[in-house]
């Protein structure tokens, strides 16, 4: 069964309430709370149970930019992992909305892509812009799992 553009649209909303979700963990339940929220979120959007997912963080660099790995994923998301000293915890930056702008998407069979520019909005209503490409492949349920994920801040000349 082909991957429907609503389908796709369905996927990056549920990434974005994961987003959020772990931003409120953390205001209620400190790192603990966001931590086990995170690991919630990443097994329910990412392709970590099947296999290595190519995951390169906006805010990531040197010898961990690339986060291949669900141990690496949550350090992003959360920090507070020595293996990762330089996470600061992108997911706790306090987001409270989460909007996707599609500039082009491709599907075949049990695989998609996808790339625009998703807008953050953070409690106090500062707004973040990435770009963001995202891959997804069916796992053995039908549901879509992200396996490839590459973030970066809009180019400024």
């Amino acid at each position: 069964m082909s991957i429907a553009e609503s389908e796709l649209t369905a996927a990056r909303n549920s990434w974005g309430v994961g987003l959020v979700s772990i931003a409120q963990a953390y205001e209620t339940g400190g790192i603990d709370g966001a931590r086990e929220v995170a690991s919630r979120v990443l097994d329910e959007v990412y392709g970590y149970d099947m296999g290595p997912v190519l995951f390169k963080p906006t805010m990531a660099s040197g010898e961990q930019t690339f986060r291949p790995t669900k141990r690496g994923a949550l350090s992003y998301f959360v920090g507070h992992d020595p293996e990762f000293p330089l996470d600061r915890g992108f997911g706790l930056n306090g987001w409270r909305d989460v909007k996707s702008e599609t500039a082009a998407s491709f599907a075949d069979g049990h695989v998609a892509m996808w790339m625009g520019r998703v807008t953050m909005t953070d409690k106090d209503g500062l707004i973040t812009k990435v770009d963001k490409s995202f891959g997804y492949k069916r796992d053995g349920d039908g549901v879509l799992r992200i396996v490839l994920h590459h973030s970066s801040l809009p180019y400024q000349p």
